[in-house]
């Protein structure tokens, strides 16, 4: 008869404060090789422009306006931004997006001292009987703001965005936010700055078509209309992201209104039928509207605009700003803790009492 694994287990002659699973390791997916064509993609995109980029500013700047000031400063700016987007793209694939891990910074236990599996796991700063604080599937302590990815079979500090397979299938979270974000900053303006620039040569071409060489319209359409298209896309997201930053929400929080009930204040015992805290199966068509329409005014993190930039952002460090602008970084503080809406409390309190009339009234 096979013998059932441990959940845990204690590596001898180790401290046994330190706690690992021994199914890590086999729960955790396999990155394949087909996982990482979607970052091939991305890079080809980035960099497949970039000859017909410079056969145009050759032949355009140089040999037909002869400008070599105009073909020095957009070859520039097309070189410096691309060095950019490639930088945020690194740190985005090879940084850890925010590692989970029990707290090791605890006193030696002493000769004959036993010690619980709910303490060795419990940091006295966590309340992980609170809803959402503990992961079923890694069993492990889940801080504030984390989710589990279940592509990548653990959880993510602060999981900003989703999946995302052109990252080479990693997720974007506390530690390389800033990056992705920079990335999207410098991928669009790339775009836009390409197809600016391929415009005004068209047009010139169009102007003047017994001065230009026959084959430069081509490379000026292609590349002006994959700037727009590029634009188009990826504006927007971007767009969004600086949304959820000057809110202070992640994309699972401005997307997923039930994950309010989690931090709901505690309901009363009587008079009504739901769980404490509720759970979205158990809500009634009118109660869910009422969460859909809270969740529009509740922003828990929302501390203000320039506190929650700072919070993503921050600049307290040497050439902070330099190095913001030339990679993005990873958002300072722990990915943990975080400061709450002062006016969360008391709205969360309005959205319990809302939930527990609509209760009686159905």
């Amino acid at each position: 008869m096979v013998q059932p694994k441990p959940l845990l287990s204690f590596s001898p002659g180790t401290n046994p404060m330190k706690i690992s699973s021994s199914d890590d390791a086999s729960d955790v997916p396999r990155r394949r090789w087909y996982h990482y064509l979607p970052l091939c993609g991305t890079v080809f995109l980035i960099f497949a422009p970039q000859p017909s980029l410079l056969y145009v500013l050759v032949d355009f700047h140089l040999q037909t306006l002869h400008r070599p000031y105009l073909f020095a400063i957009h070859l520039l700016v097309t070189c410096t931004l691309t060095f950019m987007a490639v930088s945020s793209l690194i740190v985005c694939v090879v940084r850890d997006p925010g590692p989970v891990s029990i707290d090791s910074n605890v006193s030696p236990m002493r000769e004959g001292e036993d010690i619980e599996l709910s303490e060795a796991l419990m940091n006295p700063e966590d309340d992980l009987s609170a809803p959402g604080r503990w992961c079923r599937k890694c069993w492990a302590p889940k801080p504030e703001r984390t989710h589990h990815c279940s592509y990548c079979g653990r959880c993510v500090l602060k999981m900003a965005d989703h999946h995302c397979p052109w990252l080479g299938s990693r997720c974007v979270g506390h530690r390389t936010y800033p990056a992705f974000v920079h990335f999207l900053f410098s991928v669009t303006l790339l775009a836009a700055y390409v197809a600016i620039v391929m415009i005004f040569a068209l047009w010139y071409a169009f102007s003047n078509p017994l001065t230009v060489n026959e084959t430069i319209p081509v490379h000026e359409l292609l590349l002006a209309s994959a700037g727009i298209i590029f634009t188009l896309v990826i504006g927007p997201f971007f767009l969004y992201h600086v949304y959820l930053i000057s809110t202070n929400q992640t994309t699972l929080e401005s997307m997923s209104p039930f994950l309010l009930l989690r931090h709901l204040t505690p309901l009363p015992r009587a008079g009504h039928d739901l769980s404490d805290p509720p759970i979205e199966p158990e809500l009634s068509y009118p109660q869910r509207r009422i969460v859909k329409r809270a969740h529009k005014k509740i922003r828990l993190y929302d501390i203000g605009w320039r506190k929650n930039w700072a919070q993503v952002f921050g600049l307290n460090r040497k050439y902070g700003l330099l190095y913001r602008l030339w990679l993005g970084g990873s958002s300072p503080g722990d990915g943990r803790h975080f400061p709450r809406n002062p006016r969360s409390e008391e709205l969360l309190a309005k959205l319990a009492t809302a939930l527990v009339e609509a209760d009686k009234d159905s």
